[in-house]
């Protein structure tokens, strides 16, 4: 006969996120207002101008990302000739979001997409991630993936030292086999 604490057969499961529990929500919601949307749209237009609208929204959006996709390419590219690293952001990341959101079919995201290609909100949004990153990186927990972010950060190539220990074994350890070096 064993006595121990009982045990109880219900284990407490961790919280979900905010995003978590609320984003299947959000997006039901979003579907709902482009669908309602689409509909007020075809009974005052008609269901041709919808499918106009929707096919200029795939077409807009296509020319934007493939505008968008040359231009990062072509910044890569110029980088790469020059020898340095590419410029960071460039916007060009948030017009094919733009233009993402443009080939989605629905009225609330051809809005949303028309947005973003506009400079002035890109810049706020970029400050606005690129601030809430830091946030997180700030107070990522050892371990964590936030964490690894911080530590590639840090190896950046402007020429910041890094103090640490490099440990080396030259000999192996006792009762530890030695491979031969690798050779054609």
């Amino acid at each position: 006969m064993t006595t121990g604490a009982p045990t109880s057969p219900y284990t407490a499961r961790p919280r979900r996120s905010r995003l978590r529990r609320y984003l299947p929500l959000g997006v039901a919601a979003w579907l709902v207002l482009e669908i309602w949307l689409l509909t007020l749209v075809a009974g005052a237009a008609g269901g041709f101008a919808v499918f106009l609208l929707l096919v200029a929204g795939f077409v807009a959006g296509s020319v934007v990302i493939k505008r968008a996709g040359r231009r990062a390419f072509q910044s890569l590219n110029e980088a790469l000739q020059r020898g340095g690293s590419p410029e960071r952001g460039g916007g060009n990341g948030l017009m094919m979001l733009g233009g993402l959101l443009l080939i989605i079919p629905g009225l609330v995201s051809d809005v949303a997409g028309l947005l973003l290609l506009l400079p002035p909100v890109q810049q706020a949004v970029s400050r606005y991630a690129e601030n809430a990153l830091d946030k997180r990186l700030r107070t990522a927990a050892p371990g964590s993936l936030g964490d690894a972010f911080q530590q590639a950060r840090i190896r950046r190539p402007d020429g910041k030292v890094v103090p640490g220990e490099v440990i080396r074994q030259d000999r192996p350890e006792p009762g530890e086999q030695q491979r031969p070096p690798l050779t054609r």
